[in-house]
């Protein structure tokens, strides 16, 4: 089992617990006083449609990371999957990161956002090296 294989499979289970298990669930990492993922996206100015889109997109390339790793390494779907569903989360935590700060919540609420953004960043380069 290697590093990239591990870290995908966190970040996996990561979005499967806060979009599908908790997504009606109280955290401590919610924005503002959110009480539920509706909540939170409300909090951050963004309707229900915008969660909705960005519910599918975080899930879908949750599922193709796993599709991903069923591959063989000789495959450069592979790759693709995996660089540009990286390169595209790491984008989706950078606004999660600025939705924290744009309603002035305290630095601990961020820290799932960065903890992703950190480990989709190493997928996302283990390809450009």
């Amino acid at each position: 089992m290697d590093i990239i294989f591990i870290i995908k499979l966190v970040t996996v289970l990561g979005i499967f617990n806060v979009w599908m298990l908790r997504y009606n669930k109280s955290t401590k990492y919610r924005g503002g006083k959110a009480k539920n993922l509706q909540e939170e996206f409300k909090t951050y100015g963004l309707n229900k449609w915008t969660m909705y889109i960005i519910g599918s997109i975080k899930i879908g390339i949750s599922i193709l990371f796993i599709v991903s790793s069923l591959m063989n390494d000789t495959l450069i779907l592979k790759d693709s999957i995996d660089f540009y569903g990286a390169a595209t989360m790491s984008i989706i935590m950078v606004g999660a990161i600025i939705m924290h700060i744009k309603v002035n919540d305290p630095f601990k609420k961020s820290m799932p956002a960065i903890t992703m953004l950190t480990m989709y960043s190493i997928i996302f380069m283990s390809y450009l090296l």
